[in-house]
């Protein structure tokens, strides 16, 4: 049987635990508590959040993790994902989905990573919500999984915003004869996708 894939999006925890630094001063009936000011100006107090170029956890969107990587300066880019489950329960796959700049002829793109031992001549299938389903030829393989780089147009993108889920299909390479079905939720995907920024060119 198919491999169980390792959830993917590893992201890293925010560094929370920092050192305090104080001065007591003497206190006196006449002037109370007094604190002395300019001590320890000169130490680096330290901030909370992702290093540069670190992957972290935005928010949830519904079923959706907003997955952003943290940049040097300006915004930082930010994907939505999900990892995908058997009918078992079990995570099987991931897809990150980011949106494109305007005027191409695909509005969002996504990278869905499946499990090494997937037939891949047989390609990989989405459905949403019952629709016709569209096939998507994988572009390599590296040591956690095949990946497969889909473009989807304005209309599949509407049709995810007004749908309740898709289904994403593989083959398993020893089970040639066989389907595996994955659902990806929509919940979410709406008020997630709207606001993503646009990834650069």
């Amino acid at each position: 049987m198919i491999r169980k894939l390792v959830p993917l999006n590893m992201v890293a925890a925010l560094l929370l635990c920092g050192t305090a630094y104080a001065q007591e001063a003497a206190d006196t009936p006449e002037t109370g508590t007094q604190t002395e000011t300019g001590i320890g100006s000169d130490l680096d107090l330290g901030q909370s959040g992702p290093r540069v170029g670190e992957q972290y956890i935005k928010e949830k969107s519904g079923d959706w993790n907003i997955s952003c990587l943290k940049a040097e300066e300006g915004e930082d880019l930010c994907a939505m994902v999900q990892i995908l489950n058997n009918q078992q329960g079990d995570p099987i796959a991931e897809i990150s989905l980011g949106k494109l700049p305007e005027g191409g002829a695909a509005v969002a793109w996504a990278n869905i990573i499946v499990p090494l031992e997937t037939l891949l001549q047989a390609q990989l299938a989405i459905s949403i919500d019952g629709a016709p389903r569209k096939l998507y030829n994988y572009h390599h393989c590296v040591s956690i999984g095949c990946v497969a780089q889909v473009g989807f147009t304005q209309s599949d993108i509407d049709a995810m915003k007004s749908g309740s889920k898709a289904v994403l299909s593989l083959v398993p390479a020893r089970l040639p004869d066989q389907i595996l079905d994955m659902e990806m939720s929509l919940s979410g995907f709406t008020a997630g996708f709207t606001g993503l920024n646009v990834a650069p060119n």
